[in-house]
């Protein structure tokens, strides 16, 4: 599990997601080169698709292409359950707020939920059933409207 922290490793410079970085991973893993557009929601899609190719390969995924999977399944459920009472947070890779309900302004807020990627995206894509995560402790969740088993796994994009 994170620590918590949004630091990024001193003296580690962080490449964006781009298409030349989504055709590197896509070539070592025997896929063709991405042919898509290079607007974020395309590249993000790419990603996931490549990230899944690579674990099914058995090949750690470059960590911008986690980062582009992760965002785009949290930007998904930002839209499937829009709102800004919990915040949903995978370090170092992304966070957003979402299901409607009171929401904060400044501080912590009170309603958070925290993972690394790899749970994130098994319970996106309903590779892991919420109640597993939280009883595996792979998931800390905190608040009374933490709880996003109503909203898991995210249907298609």
């Amino acid at each position: 599990m994170w620590g918590g922290g949004w630091v990024a490793s001193a003296g580690m410079p962080r490449k964006p997601l781009s298409r030349e970085l989504l055709d590197e991973q896509r070539a070592l893993l025997g896929l063709p080169a991405y042919a898509g557009s290079d607007e974020t929601p395309a590249l993000r899609l790419a990603a996931l698709d490549t990230l899944l190719a690579a674990r099914a390969a058995g090949v750690e995924p470059a960590r911008p292409i986690v980062t582009g999977a992760v965002r785009l399944l949290l930007d998904r459920l930002a839209e499937l359950a829009p709102g800004r009472s919990v915040e949903v947070r995978v370090p170092p890779h992304a966070a957003v707020q979402a299901i409607e309900g009171p929401h904060h302004t400044r501080g912590t807020p009170p309603n958070v939920v925290e993972m690394d990627a790899d749970t994130w995206i098994a319970l996106a894509l309903g590779d892991l059933a919420w109640d597993d995560a939280l009883r595996d402790r792979r998931v800390r969740a905190s608040g009374s409207r933490a709880d996003l088993s109503d909203h898991l796994p995210l249907s298609p994009t």
